[in-house]
């Protein structure tokens, strides 16, 4: 496992802007990336501070302003960041020029993507969080990236595998080049599900059972969403070396970082960033 770097971003209006970086994508020179926390923003209340959600109930103008401040601090255009549209499929939309601003500056004109691949410099794909997984891919080879939304539906229909399969159509990227990041999300001793989830893992990760799922005894397992991502990218061809796993979990960190389960759902939206460098 390896824990995100914490950086804190000095903005032009004399704030902080503190945001988890991954050194291996660092390390690839070719593209700018974060995770976002609590802090920063000017978001109030359930929401406080650096809330990216639209649709929770948050002040429009709140959200936009946070908004902007990722972009300074990532040194990335505002208007050419791109959202997913989340609900816990395995669908990834090409992304391209004609998509920059959406889901900021102009309406989505799309539904149902999870996940965001692109070759174009600085547009800035974006995902959101609040326990669930976010999966990070750099090809530098043929210079493209993908971001990803996995919960556990995505998790157990292989996420991962599914948008290195599009970079591979859209870019002709092949797995053992490309650098992964798991990013903060819940970890195991936080995530209790039912047995019909549980079910579901074991058939989708027959002979790894015992490595991503503990019984509790009751009809409720732990459910270890890190190592399964971890297994979907190493057996679709990513390379230990290039995989970043995360160690940071939202739920044991509610201060710091937005969780539904440690909030009962009272909360806002993280953020995972990434783009091409120009």
């Amino acid at each position: 496992m390896q824990t995100p770097e914490l950086i804190v971003h000095q903005l032009k209006n004399g704030g902080e802007l503190p945001l988890f970086h991954y050194p291996l994508l660092d390390e690839t020179g070719i593209v700018r990336h974060c995770f976002t926390t609590r802090y920063g923003g000017v978001s109030e209340g359930m929401f406080s501070k650096l809330n990216l959600s639209f649709t929770r109930g948050d002040v429009k103008e709140s959200v936009e302003e946070n908004y902007r401040r990722i972009a300074e601090a990532m040194g990335v255009p505002y208007e050419k960041i791109v959202c997913s549209d989340q609900t816990h499929t395995t669908n990834v939309r090409v992304v391209t020029q004609a998509d920059a601003g959406t889901g900021i500056i102009r309406p989505k004109d799309y539904t149902d993507i999870d996940g965001l691949i692109t070759n174009v410099p600085e547009i800035t794909l974006a995902t959101f969080y609040a326990d669930c997984v976010p999966l990070y891919f750099v090809d530098p080879v043929h210079h493209a990236i993908g971001l990803s939304h996995s919960g556990w539906r995505g998790t157990v229909a292989r996420m991962g595998k599914c948008t290195l399969e599009a970079m591979r159509r859209e870019y002709g990227t092949k797995a053992a080049d490309v650098y992964c990041a798991i990013g903060p999300s819940i970890c195991q001793d936080c995530y209790e599900v039912s047995e019909d989830v549980a079910v579901q893992f074991e058939e989708a990760f027959s002979g790894h059972e015992s490595e991503i799922l503990l019984n509790k005894g009751n009809g409720k397992y732990q459910l270890d969403l890190w190592e399964a991502n971890e297994i979907v990218l190493l057996e679709a061809g990513v390379k230990p070396e290039h995989l970043a796993v995360t160690d940071v979990c939202t739920c044991c960190n509610p201060e710091l970082l937005f969780s539904h389960r440690a909030s009962h759902g009272k909360r806002g939206n993280l953020g995972a960033f990434l783009c091409l460098n120009a």
